[in-house]
């Protein structure tokens, strides 16, 4: 797994495929493949999202956003009505349907990786980028909206806290991590940008 830092300087441009070589570079293998952001809940996923899919001239899907859409009802809903088991389910078929949008950027909810499934399966097709994020940023940024329904059970902190012990092994097989905090989201964008040109080369 590629451990990336936020980089001060600017990103580096996408490298282009070089249609001469006799054998495909690891850039050209990889040039298509998705990019999956994983990472717990307040992570920045879908902002830091949309400001890649922007730099890298890509469609950019939210998972929660198109899971909501096929279920016609909010994530806190289904997890109300039928529980987190149900939710899982419904959310890797969602998140194999959006795997076929060659080059698409996907932010994921922060459970969704821990499922050995849709781990599997986002390990073998797409890029899988950790953003890992102290407890401070996270504790901070949940707070803003009321609508996550694993921290409606007790102590945010607590619950963050725990969830991050238990997630991490599973956050840590992902391909490349990149450190998050209260800076800009956009550094955090430039930094993936750049993890990923070293992955590939």
């Amino acid at each position: 797994m590629t451990d990336a830092k936020l980089p001060q300087a600017a990103p580096e441009t996408v490298s282009q495929t070089d249609d001469t070589a006799s054998e495909p570079s690891p850039s050209a293998a990889h040039a298509d493949r998705p990019v999956v952001l994983v990472g717990l809940m307040g992570a920045g996923k879908s902002t830091v999202g949309r400001r890649l899919a922007s730099m890298m001239h890509r469609a950019f899907v939210d998972a929660d956003d198109a899971i909501e859409d096929a279920a016609q009802r909010s994530i806190a809903e289904i997890f109300e009505e039928f529980g987190e088991a149900y939710f899982r389910d419904g959310e890797r078929r969602v998140i194999a349907r959006l795997m076929d949008e060659a080059g698409a950027v996907i932010a994921t909810g922060g459970g969704a990786f821990i499922d050995p499934e849709t781990r599997a399966l986002i390990l073998q097709r797409g890029i899988a980028v950790w953003i890992d994020c102290d407890i401070d940023t996270l504790v901070e940024r949940t707070s803003r909206r009321d609508h996550r329904p694993l921290l409606k059970t007790g102590d945010p902190r607590e619950i963050l806290t725990r969830l991050l012990k238990e997630r991490r092994p599973a956050y840590a097989q992902a391909h490349i991590r990149v450190a998050s905090d209260d800076r800009p989201h956009a550094d955090t964008a430039q930094a993936i940008l750049r993890a990923i040109e070293e992955w590939r080369s």
